[in-house]
C-alpha cells in the first residue's frame, strides 16, 4: 500500500511537471494567437483588446496557475479559434481516440503473445530466417504508409469502409468500431513484430536458465515447464513491455488519424497547433501525457503484485 501511494504521488508530480513544461513551451513558441485569430483585420487596438480578453497580457505564472486551477476544477478554458469551451470540443474526440488505441492494444496482445511463444519453437529451424526477415519488415514499415495501403485497398477498392467518414461512436457503435479497426491494425503491425521479438527473446532466455534445465532433467515435460514456470517468470517483463507499447500507441494514433481522416484527439491536436489554439493544445497534450504516465504506473503496480521481490524492493 505504501508503494502504491508513492507511485500515485510520483504520477501527480510528473503531471504537474508536464503541465508546466507544456504551458512554458507554448508561451515561448513563435506566433501570436490574437494575430492568427484576427488575420487581416488585426489592428493594434483590436490585438491589445483580444490579448486582454484572453489574459495574454498577464504575467506567465499568473496565467499558468489560473490555467492549472481551471484544469483541476474542470474548467479547461475557451478555445481561441472556435470560441467554445475546450472540453465541449474534445469530449467527443476522446472516445474515438481511446477506442482506437484500446482496439490496437487488444490486437497486439491477442496476436503477438501466442505468436511470440510459438516462434520459440522455430529457433534454429529452416524457417527461422524467414520469420526474422518478415518481423524486421513489419517493424520497418511506418504506420502512415501501412495506413495508406489499407485505406486504398480496403477502403477504396474493396469498399469495406469509407475513408474519412467515421460513423458516430455513440449512435452507431458497431460501424464505428469496424472503421476504427482498420486504423488500429495499422498502428498494431510494427508493435506486434516488436512484441513477438521480445517474447521470443524472453522465452529463450528463461529456457536456458538452470531451474529449467533442472526441471527437465528430472523428467518434467518441456511444454509443461514452459507453460507452468517460464511464462509465469516472463510475465513481469511482458507487462512492462506492453505498458510501453500502450504509450507508443498514442504516438501512432496521431499519425494514423491523419491518414484515415479520423476525428480524434491527434488530428484535432495537429489542427489546433496550426491555429495557435493554445488552450486546446495544452489540454490535449496534458491528457495524452496523463494516459502515458497512468499506463506506466498501472504496469508497475501489476508487476509489484506479481513479483514479491519487486514488492520488497519497492518498500526499501
Amino acid at each position: 500500500m505504501r508503494y502504491t501511494f508513492k507511485r500515485i504521488g510520483l504520477l501527480l508530480i510528473t503531471m504537474l511537471l508536464v503541465s508546466f513544461l507544456t504551458f512554458l513551451a507554448f508561451t515561448l513558441v513563435s506566433g501570436d494567437p490574437a494575430q492568427t485569430k484576427l488575420g487581416t483585420e488585426a489592428t493594434p487596438e483590436r490585438l491589445a483588446a483580444l490579448r486582454q480578453e484572453w489574459g495574454l497580457d498577464q504575467p506567465f505564472f499568473t496565467r499558468y496557475f489560473r490555467w492549472l486551477a481551471g484544469f483541476f476544477s474542470g474548467n479547461l478554458g475557451v478555445s481561441y479559434h472556435y470560441s467554445k469551451p475546450v472540453w465541449d470540443l474534445i469530449a467527443s474526440k476522446v472516445g474515438v481516440t481511446l477506442c482506437m488505441c484500446l482496439l490496437s492494444f487488444l490486437i497486439i496482445t491477442v496476436v503477438s503473445i501466442p505468436l511470440g511463444i510459438w516462434s520459440y519453437r522455430w529457433v534454429g529451424g529452416p524457417f527461422d530466417w524467414l520469420r526474422t526477415a518478415f518481423n524486421q519488415l513489419c517493424m520497418a514499415v511506418p504506420p502512415f504508409f501501412t495506413g495508406m495501403l489499407v485505406s486504398y485497398g480496403f477502403g477504396i477498392v474493396l469498399r469495406m469502409f469509407v475513408p474519412g467518414n467515421v460513423p458516430d461512436l455513440h449512435t452507431n457503435f458497431g460501424a464505428a468500431v469496424k472503421h476504427l479497426f482498420f486504423a488500429a491494425v495499422c498502428i498494431a503491425i510494427p508493435r506486434i513484430a516488436m512484441t513477438i521479438r521480445m517474447m521470443r527473446s524472453t522465452v529463450i532466455s528463461e529456457m536456458n536458465k538452470s531451474y529449467v534445465r533442472t526441471a527437465i532433467s528430472r523428467g518434467n515435460d518441456r511444454h509443461a515447464v514452459l507453460t507452468r514456470h517460464v511464462l509465469k517468470n516472463s510475465l513481469v517483463s511482458t507487462i512492462t513491455f506492453l505498458g510501453q507499447t500502450m504509450a507508443e500507441i498514442i504516438g501512432g494514433s496521431i499519425v494514423v488519424e491523419q491518414v484515415f481522416g479520423i476525428p480524434g484527439l491527434g488530428r484535432f491536436l495537429v489542427a489546433s497547433i496550426g491555429y495557435r489554439d493554445y488552450p486546446v493544445v495544452q489540454t490535449i497534450v496534458v491528457l495524452l501525457a496523463f494516459w502515458v504516465v497512468l499506463v506506466g504506473t498501472i504496469a508497475d503496480l501489476l508487476n509489484q503484485t506479481i513479483d514479491p521481490r519487486l514488492r520488497l524492493g519497492g518498500k526499501a
